[in-house]
């Protein structure tokens, strides 16, 4: 192992909690791997606050022992990466289910000039799960699912993203500026990585056993699975927002479409009650496409999300008065329908109205009314968010 900065190439992260187990022999895997393939490197364990004699065991192996104080596994692998001294990094769990001798083939990505080399388990990008080693669940349902997700939302071009044995360069952690303090770094990583089309690749490897004996995994099957989920949706305005906001208007606007005629389908007549369903609809999508227009602003400015070429051609052509003009003639539209209705009621002495004609006018003109009031609004909002890029 090498003491000076100046030689050290890898820097070998362990997050470590409890794992008196195994622990020694993820050093000396690791050790022994970069030895062989004479690799000037370290190993870091970043201790998330042991009480087992894990610390003592990695100490006596050699090892730099780290003391990440905040709980968390996020909070272990920031800390672990923070006193890094090597121009790559790999992380792998200390559970011993990973073969630290692998390292070598991480490495050998990393210096072909990789960004981030993601390790797979799972058959579909070449790897191997031994017996015993993945809970069925896990393997048949959700890892290939929030794989299959990650490639969809993000192009991940990974096939298992919740592997924790991977490569990276310390330049694109820094890049990256991760947030997640819990499980969902990892996951954190693999969807920055994708948006920042950083240049990523997989390095097949086998899943062994958890060589732990003293206590059980720290993953939790649902709810680690529910907070991957959810930093899916979070980390992605369009599916969280802008689809189901375009197909709820695209439905609200097919309702019109055949309510506003009186047309019937499959006997049923379309009348007030389908223009009233339908304008619920109309609202609530434009709502939400608003939400995908603000969320994605805001994400890019908090640096959450990286610069988005499709935004930054909407703010060329996008100006507070182009949103505010279209936005009160909306408003005076629908104020002019509902004007309508009430000289409608006028005309009959302040008496009972034909309630289905009398909703032709109410129901659009409310409509019509509250779209042009969110456009004004938002109109101004979304302009304070993306004054910065003017």
């Amino acid at each position: 192992m090498i003491e000076t900065v100046s030689k050290c190439e890898l820097s070998a992260v362990i997050p470590c909690l409890n794992e008196a187990d195994t622990i020694g022999a993820c050093v000396a895997k690791a050790q022994r791997s970069m030895q062989e393939a004479g690799i000037a490197g370290e190993i870091i364990v970043s201790d998330n606050g042991s009480t087992d004699g894990s610390i003592e065991i990695a100490m006596k192996m050699g090892a730099r022992v780290v003391h990440s104080l905040q709980r968390g596994y996020g909070h272990a692998l920031m800390d672990g990466f923070a006193a890094a001294r090597g121009s790559f990094i790999t992380m792998a769990d200390a559970d011993d289910s990973y073969d630290l001798a692998d390292i070598p083939k991480f490495f050998d990505k990393l210096r072909e000039g990789y960004e981030l080399v993601q390790g797979c388990r799972l058959p579909a990008g070449g790897g191997t799960v031994m017996p015993d080693a993945m809970p069925y669940l896990h393997r048949w349902l959700g890892n290939p699912v929030l794989s299959f997700l990650a490639q969809r939302m993000f192009h991940a071009p990974i096939h298992d993203v919740y592997c924790g044995y991977r490569g990276l360069t310390r330049e694109l952690y820094q890049r990256l500026d991760q947030q997640c303090t819990g499980m969902e770094f990892a996951t954190e990583m693999i969807v920055k990585s994708s948006l920042f089309k950083v240049r990523m690749t997989e390095v097949p490897i086998t899943l062994h056993p958890d060589g732990r004996k003293s206590h059980g995994p720290h993953l939790r099957t649902f709810r680690d699975g529910w907070r991957t989920l959810r930093f899916f949706v979070l980390y992605s305005p369009r599916w969280l927002y802008l689809v189901p906001g375009m197909l709820l208007i695209a439905a609200g606007l097919t309702g019109y479409s055949l309510a506003l005629p009186g047309a019937t389908i499959l006997g049923a007549k379309l009348d007030a009650h389908t223009l009233l369903f339908s304008s619920l609809f109309i609202l609530i999508g434009y709502q939400a496409v608003l939400f995908a227009v603000l969320t994605k602003v805001f994400a890019i400015r908090a640096r959450l999300l990286p610069e988005d070429a499709r935004l930054n051609r909407f703010f060329t052509v996008f100006t507070l008065e182009g949103g505010v003009a279209p936005g009160l003639c909306a408003l005076l539209g629908g104020l002019l329908l509902l004007v309508v209705a009430v000289a409608q009621w006028w005309r009959t002495g302040w008496g009972p109205l034909k309630y289905a004609e009398t909703m032709r006018w109410v129901i659009p003109g409310a409509t019509l009314s509250a779209l042009g009031f969110q456009t004004v609004l938002s109109s101004f909002f979304i302009s304070i968010l993306g004054m910065h890029r003017k």
